[in-house]
């Protein structure tokens, strides 16, 4: 969408739950290719999103990175200054064309493919010079459109059941292309070819709800590559004249309801309900879904789940990539205090977790799903099991299975699979679990944690860890405090020994939030080892509050790890 108000226009209820039944065995992810997870870096620089690539996303096993919209844009420091156009020129605050297509050459190297969000609906709804330096009034952009190049209806949408409203009248306020036209058709799949040209695999089509599908096809089949890509933003509305479903015909289609129910779910109701989750709850093909937990409208609008939602948005994510259902994207953004807020340090990403980056893509309990789903792809669901409320298992046929507690406190359980016998790395703990000679094995789930095991896993040594996340302990201490924060603050530990910065705050070490308002972090230390230490928590500004209270202590065991559950002492 073009900005907030748009999704929260039409962000209408999503259609009623629907009876669980028997579990889907046949549901299968067919995607945009054989890995088909997206990374959806919002609002980062094309040279952030390259390094990524790189250092996490290639050897995590992502399939795409999705981009912010590359074009020439208003000024501005919101972030929906992105989803209004001045020009087709790759000049907006995120990088010039030549360092696009580094990002783009960048990320095939390391295996990831890239898809452009590209706004083709409208323009923008002022006047003024855009980032690039082009002059532009509402509808006229010198080079590119003139006035007879609008649909005539220069009023806002005001009705969702008259479909020549939602396709001919303005999306609050922006100048509607009238996409009817053979010059406009042309000049946007000249876009669109030169993002090709540059080796673009495909494109997140904003707001195609509001542009005829029959003018989307006539589009496409100007392409240079008229097989690429296609994932198209159609938001569901019920009883609205305009179907996601219409848009099938030109590619993929984004499944709004798939979100909007992970969150009630997830929120209010019972985990177990999940056990026939997808096409069985009315939702498009799977085969042509996109999918998410949120994106950047969603996740303001409180129509999904975000960041804020601590532990139950990250099991609402690893839920997602361990289900086949849909190619999913992953959310990677930012923290927001209020629903215009624009990227910290204008997209400039210098490490994960600083700087209000939230690197959703990151998080040990999601990036490990990854390979997850790739291992997994093309097996149905197996081995279904629920407590009747919010604890679930289930396995990917021979090749993988997880478990999801969604309780307030631990579980203890049998589970059954159909896994091969022999022993596993658990990829969200990074601990060993053996499977016996019947497929089972016993497992102790703390509250709202998960547990996975798939066959591409089998040694919890070795492997390749994001730069920004310290490698599992193998001897030491395991720290979990749970603390409450605002956007901008970030807890940390140090204490009386080197590998905690000996009391220095500038050298205490970052706890991850993705458990959030638990904290945690693995830090080698050689057993036996006595220690204190203390947590602390910094600001955006870097202004330093210790916790309260002495110091704490604690002493490695001979062989393992000391783990330490804490609450902050204010």
């Amino acid at each position: 969408m073009a900005r907030r108000t748009v999704a929260a226009a039409l962000a209408l209820a999503a259609g009623a739950a629907v009876g669980v039944t028997a579990p889907s065995q046949t549901a299968q992810a067919a995607a945009p290719g054989d890995k088909d997870v997206t990374a959806v870096m919002f609002e980062w620089k094309f040279a952030s999103v390259a390094k990524a690539c790189t250092d996490t996303l290639g050897p995590a096993g992502y399939g795409y990175v999705q981009v912010s919209p590359p074009q020439e844009r208003i000024q501005g420091s919101a972030w929906w200054t992105a989803y209004q156009p001045v020009s087709y020129r790759i000049a907006g605050p995120l990088g010039d064309r030549a360092a696009f297509k580094s990002m783009v050459d960048t990320c095939h190297a390391a295996g990831v493919k890239v898809v452009a969000d590209t706004v083709i609906n409208h323009m923008t709804s002022g006047s003024g010079t855009g980032t690039g330096g082009s002059s532009y009034t509402k509808y006229t952009y010198p080079g590119t459109y003139s006035a007879t190049d609008f649909d005539n209806c220069t009023a806002e949408i005001n009705n969702y059941q008259d479909r020549w409203n939602v396709q001919q009248c303005e999306l609050v306020g922006l100048a509607d292309l009238d996409t009817g036209e053979e010059y406009v058709r042309s000049r946007i799949a000249a876009y669109m070819n030169d993002l090709l040209s540059l080796g673009v695999d495909g494109f997140r089509i904003d707001a195609a709800k509001h542009m005829p599908a029959a003018d989307l096809a006539n589009i496409k089949s100007r392409l240079t590559n008229p097989n690429a890509y296609w994932k198209q933003e159609a938001i569901h509305g019920a009883g609205e004249a305009v179907s996601p479903s219409e848009y099938l015909g030109n590619g993929d289609v984004q499944e709004f309801r798939y979100a909007r129910d992970l969150k009630r779910v997830f929120n209010g109701e019972k985990l177990a309900h999940l056990k026939n989750f997808g096409e069985a709850w009315g939702y498009m093909p799977s085969g042509q879904s996109g999918v998410f937990v949120d994106n950047h409208d969603t996740e303001r609008n409180g129509d999904t789940l975000n960041y804020k939602s601590g532990a139950t948005y990250t099991l609402a994510n690893v839920f997602m990539l361990a289900w086949p259902y849909g190619s999913p994207d992953v959310h990677s953004g930012y923290e927001w205090s209020h629903k215009d807020a624009g990227a910290p340090a204008g997209g400039q990403v210098n490490a994960c977790y600083s700087d209000g980056w939230k690197c959703q893509h990151a998080w040990t309990e999601i990036k490990s799903m990854v390979a997850f789903r790739n291992v997994a792809r093309g097996q149905g669901v197996t081995n279904w099991w629920d407590n009747g409320n919010n604890a679930i298992a289930f396995g990917r046929g021979t090749k993988a299975y997880v478990a999801i507690n969604h309780e307030t406190g631990p579980l203890t359980q049998t589970f059954q699979t159909s896994l091969p016998a022999g022993t596993y790395c658990d990829v969200q703990s990074g601990k060993p679990v053996t499977v016996d000679g019947s497929g089972r094995f016993t497992a102790t789930l703390g509250a709202n944690t998960a547990l996975a095991l798939h066959t591409g896993a089998t040694s919890c040594g070795g492997g390749s860890t994001d730069p920004t996340t310290p490698p599992p302990a193998t001897s030491g201490a395991s720290f979990n405090v749970t603390a409450t924060t605002t956007p901008g603050q970030n807890i940390y530990v140090t204490g009386d020994h080197a590998a905690l910065g000996n009391w220095n705050p500038g050298s205490a070490l970052k706890l991850d939030p993705a458990a959030y308002p638990v904290w945690k972090l693995d830090v080698n230390l050689p057993a036996g080892t006595a220690f204190a230490y203390k947590y602390i928590r910094k600001d955006a500004a870097g202004n330093v509050t210790w916790e309260s209270g002495a110091n704490r202590t604690a002493t490695v065991p001979a062989s393992g790890k000391v783990t330490l559950s804490d609450t902050w002492r204010n």
